[in-house]
């Protein structure tokens, strides 16, 4: 809202006015605003819940061996998150940009998935709470809703092939001829003889909807979703972007279930999130700048640029959060802000078509979602048999470092039951993890010259 009201400020000459039209000050400015509010709600959310003696009424001692210190502190503070992830970007954002709307949407949707999981758990005093079913649909729901608006939305186009070249400027229709409108001047010019040469961003081909995405470690690095489909004749296009959908399901409802997985100590998944905000916050920014996605021979995305402001709101949130989640925690997130983190960072991959990437930078969800399943099976495989065989002392994986040996089954087989040989505190464990999700995040990056 503010962004447009300064934008109609500016033709008034009012100072400062045109800041606004700068990503970076409105990105920066964002953080810092969700930063501070969702620290000051935070203590406004601690003291609420306390004054109501809301807040966990179990932990599992086997699991957590300081579970008993944590029975009564505050939950669902993903409220906290969502709203100081909200606030910000309805001021500073542009309303008009379907990124924008679309990462809202998912906010809120999965922020109310979550919220359901939570009041059953809390105020109806239901162990499980929302059924796992209900969860997946909601999940798959928000995929399907962000799939087909990315499928049908006219506001949704992307430029494949924009490439340097350098030009005289006395020859101007080789540097914006009428088939080619959207030649740009991306840097300064110098004196050749008679002629001044200038260095423009050509974009080769029109902006147009496309079903490629980008492939890491590839030199031409970029998947078209319809070649598997080209077989099918007429109908390949359809198929192509039907499985365009299921894809943007299977990230969304896999992100958001690592997520949910990885939030089990205090300040894990706060943590993780924060430092793959702020690498998707960089492929959003290079994504979205001609010169940079021409530089780097990557996909150019028109209007992406607003996906910065939305992560650094992200991130900003996250780390306020921090402020009360670190450990000894005094709120948790629950189910409210681990569902709607784990969407967010989906969707903003999604969206700047990195998809492929998700599996290196979210590779702490992905272990976490990983292990419960190898765990899972190999127990159900096992018991069928009448033995009880388990691969790890405890899953997810965070949960293994800190098991102890007088709480393991001592009829169960356990294929690392030595390993680790030593318990670990929960704050060395969650420090560890930030430690390997900063790697995993730079090596994302990495990935757009690493090809």
């Amino acid at each position: 809202m503010l962004y447009y009201l300064f934008r109609f400020l500016e033709q008034y000459n009012i100072p400062g006015a045109h800041m606004w039209q700068y990503i970076s000050f409105r990105a920066l400015l964002t953080l810092i605003l969700s930063l501070v509010l969702s620290a000051w709600l935070g203590e406004k959310f601690i003291h609420y819940m306390r004054k109501r003696k809301i807040g966990e009424t179990q932990r599992d001692a086997s699991i957590d061996p300081f579970g008993e210190k944590k029975v009564g502190t505050p939950s669902m503070g993903g409220l906290v998150i969502i709203t100081a992830i909200l606030l910000p970007v309805l001021l500073l954002g542009r309303m008009r940009n379907i990124y924008i709307i679309l990462m809202i949407i998912t906010t809120v949707w999965l922020g109310f998935l979550g919220f359901c999981d939570d009041y059953i758990k809390i105020y109806r005093k239901h162990k499980e709470g929302l059924k796992g079913k209900y969860k997946i649909v909601g999940q798959v729901s928000i995929g399907l809703i962000v799939g087909l608006v990315l499928w049908l939305s006219p506001d949704v186009v992307m430029h494949e092939n924009i490439e340097r070249v350098t030009v005289s400027t006395q020859k101007e229709a080789v540097v914006a001829p009428s088939t080619q409108p959207e030649a740009q001047v991306a840097a300064g010019a110098h004196d050749a003889g008679s002629n001044e040469q200038k260095t423009v961003v050509v974009h080769k081909d029109k902006a147009e909807k496309s079903l490629k995405t980008t492939i890491p470690f590839v030199k031409n690095h970029n998947l078209d979703y319809g070649y598997f489909t080209k077989w099918m004749g007429k109908w390949g296009g359809a198929a192509g972007w039907a499985l365009f959908v299921l894809m943007v399901i299977l990230v969304v409802t896999a992100v958001s279930n690592g997520a949910n997985l990885n939030d089990g100590m205090d300040g894990m998944c706060a943590g993780n999130s924060a430092i793959m905000g702020v690498a998707l916050g960089i492929l959003a920014y290079v994504s979205s700048n001609f010169e940079y996605a021409s530089y780097l021979n990557i996909m150019y995305i028109p209007d992406s640029q607003e996906l910065v402001v939305f992560m650094c709101a992200f991130v900003g949130a996250l780390i306020g959060f921090l402020w009360y989640n670190a450990y000894p925690a005094q709120m948790f997130m629950g189910d409210t802000g681990s569902l709607t983190i784990g969407g967010i960072i989906g969707v903003c991959a999604v969206i700047i078509h990195k998809e492929l990437l998700v599996p290196i930078l979210c590779g702490v969800f992905l272990m976490e979602s990983l292990t419960v399943i190898i765990q899972t099976q190999v127990f159900k495989y096992y018991k069928h048999k009448g033995k009880k065989v388990r691969v790890f002392r405890s899953t997810p994986i965070h949960d293994n470092f800190r098991k102890l040996d007088k709480d393991l089954d001592p009829e169960c087989k356990y294929v690392f039951r030595n390993w680790p040989r030593n318990r670990f505190h929960e704050s060395k464990i969650t420090l560890r993890f930030w430690i390997f999700t900063i790697i995993l995040a730079a090596l994302t990056i990495i990935t757009l010259k690493v090809r």
